[in-house]
């Protein structure tokens, strides 16, 4: 295991030379703990792929450092730097037994045989692949098959941190929470630095202690699933974490007070200092603002349509021509398309061009 920083690290594919906002990795400094589990998280085209290659050693960046435990490993070699990486699809020898694939990491390291088996016992029964075993995996499905490439990137006890690259793309929808379960069980069977490549916010959040959301080659934000859904610090984590979404509107900010459509929403903070010239939304998560009936001392709005998930129902509404996402709280039945919001002042988050602003109390 190792603790990574990542010390004024960028990379372009075009050289060095090139304008920074054209880098597909933006400078970033930043520290991984010895035993984490993360996950970087972002749309495709974000970086998060070229990040992980940097660590693992396949893509040497244009600026920077990559640390182990304060060691420089950036010049070297990705056997060097002894990670494991699992990739999107297996990565293993069909004509080898499932034991025989396990085994081959380290068996080219050298261990007794005796290690060898017991390592190998112990990564089969966490992935349920002990029945496997004697098996040849041609002769397997896909998802075992992913099994046993995970299985090869977490059989090494000794590796400094163990990457994968959205290994879940291929396994059937019904096996992706199983196999989700599973990996976080094996991170603190194992007690290994692991950092993994999704688009996935589920996955993400389910695998992961500390998640890094990735945008346009930024780091927006770092933190747990907890304070990525609370206090989002940009508004793409916001609009990206959460399912609907959080609701961002242009508004007038001024004291404890947001205008949206000349309406006044209370705030939990005071914002009297706003950068000038700057653009100012707020934001605001689904499960904290609900519908309502119509009142001249609520926020008017329009509903569209009303979307019932089971444990929950979201209305669909309008602002003018703002689309918005709101509770419907039990009980409450839409005779008509209008409806007021109520908003809880204490989620309404302040945003100056895109970033989290930092209220008074």
């Amino acid at each position: 295991m190792a603790r990574i920083d990542l010390v004024d690290l960028a990379h372009s594919y075009g050289g060095a030379s090139a304008a920074t906002e054209s880098y597909a990795l933006k400078p970033m400094t930043m520290t991984w703990r010895q035993g984490g589990a993360y996950a970087l998280l972002g749309p495709s085209g974000c970086g998060k792929t070229t990040l992980l290659n940097i660590i693992s050693g396949i893509v040497t960046p244009s600026h920077g450092q990559v640390l182990f435990d304060g060691k420089d490993i950036t010049p070297l070699s990705t056997r060097e730097r002894n990670i494991a990486q699992v990739f999107q699809f297996p990565v293993i020898y069909d004509t080898m037994t499932v034991r025989e694939n396990l085994a081959f990491p380290l068996k080219n390291r050298n261990l007794p045989r005796a290690s060898i088996e017991a390592r190998v016992t112990e990564i089969a029964k966490l992935l349920d692949l002990s029945p496997f075993l004697d098996r040849r995996a041609v002769r397997l499905s896909a998802d075992a098959k992913q099994k046993i490439s995970l299985g090869r990137g977490l059989v090494r006890s000794d590796v400094a941190a163990v990457l994968f690259d959205e290994p879940l793309t291929v396994i059937d929808p019904n096996l992706k929470w199983e196999l989700r379960s599973k990996l976080k069980a094996l991170h603190q069977a194992l007690d290994l630095t692991m950092i993994y490549v999704t688009h996935d916010q589920t996955e993400a959040l389910t695998f992961a202690d500390t998640v890094v959301v990735m945008h346009d080659g930024r780091v927006v934000q770092s933190g747990t699933p907890e304070e990525l859904f609370s206090r989002p610090a940009h508004t793409f984590v916001g609009y990206f974490i959460g399912s609907p979404g959080m609701n961002i509107v242009s508004a007038e900010v001024k004291g404890k007070r947001a205008l949206i459509g000349g309406h006044a929403i209370g705030l939990d903070k005071a914002y009297d200092s706003l950068p000038l010239g700057a653009k100012i939304e707020i934001g605001v998560r689904p499960e904290f603002v609900s519908v309502a009936a119509p009142s001249p001392e609520l926020l008017s709005a329009k509903i569209d349509r009303i979307d019932d998930l089971g444990r929950v129902r979201f209305a669909r509404v309008r602002i003018g021509d703002v689309k918005f996402a709101a509770r419907v709280p039990a009980g409450f039945s839409a005779s008509e398309s209008d409806a007021g919001l109520i908003f809880d002042p204490a989620h309404v988050h302040v945003y100056a061009d895109s970033v989290l602003v930092e209220g008074r109390t």
